[in-house]
């Protein structure tokens, strides 16, 4: 089984711009999309009912234009849960969680990009979590985005505990080791890159989970997963591996 994580930036532009189609060509089971900017009535007929896959979406509440995930899977769900049950992170519409049976496949990475895990066939059920974790560069939103890791990390937890092979990916929103940006010592006062949101990773590693590329690629160079648009950063690959 393959899946795949992408912070698409904007659902609709994706689509007008054709790049939907050349993820689909990687034939994905499942298809995790986050920053989608978009409620799903705003959506293509075509996007919102994904050829071949059930297609699910959270969007935001509070904003329109705003976060979002999609996640569109050939395998249907058990059960599909919009949130993890807080009210002020889950109106953003930043979290999808889906339940998989003995139906679907126990979770193994695969040696390539972070975005890309494999699963091999066996009768072990799974929760994927799709999450789209927040920013914290405005103003009072990097205390927002400690509280909504700490959550998120009980939350995960609490699945674990239950029994449940847990996997999540999207966009974590900050570089755990230096090697996972381009500038590190220039960013070093930067959200994105504070002590405290790396120690929160470090606990998360702590807590059993893997960081599927790392695993495979701990001492690669110059992987990143964002640029700034503003400066053309992607030309240059000065970017961060988030």
């Amino acid at each position: 089984m393959k899946i795949i994580s992408w912070n698409t930036n904007g659902l609709r532009a994706t689509y007008k711009g054709g790049y939907l189609n050349d993820v689909l060509k990687e034939k994905p089971d499942i298809l995790c999309m986050q920053e989608t900017k978009a409620d799903p009535e705003q959506l293509a007929e075509e996007v919102r009912n994904l050829k071949g896959y059930f297609s699910y979406f959270s969007s935001s509440k509070v904003k329109k234009g705003y976060s979002g995930v999609a996640t569109y899977t050939k395998i249907k769900p058990e059960k599909v849960e919009y949130g993890m049950g807080i009210k002020k992170f889950d109106d953003e519409g930043r979290i999808l969680v889906t339940y998989f049976g003995s139906q679907a496949s126990e979770v193994s990475p695969l040696a390539g990009p972070r975005s890309d895990l494999s699963v091999s066939r066996s009768p072990t059920s799974f929760v994927l979590v799709n999450v789209y974790f927040p920013q914290g560069g405005r103003e009072g939103r990097l205390e927002y985005k400690m509280e909504f890791y700490d959550a998120f990390l009980k939350f995960i937890d609490k699945l674990k505990k239950s029994g449940k092979n847990v996997v999540f990916c999207g966009d974590v929103n900050t570089a755990h080791h230096e090697i996972d940006l381009a500038r590190p010592k220039e960013n070093e006062m930067n959200t994105g890159f504070l002590p405290v949101e790396r120690a929160w990773i470090n606990e998360v590693v702590r807590h059993g989970y893997v960081d599927v590329y790392r695993h495979f690629y701990p001492n690669k160079k110059d992987i990143y997963t964002y640029w700034d648009m503003k400066t053309r950063a992607r030309d240059r690959n000065v970017g961060f591996f988030l």
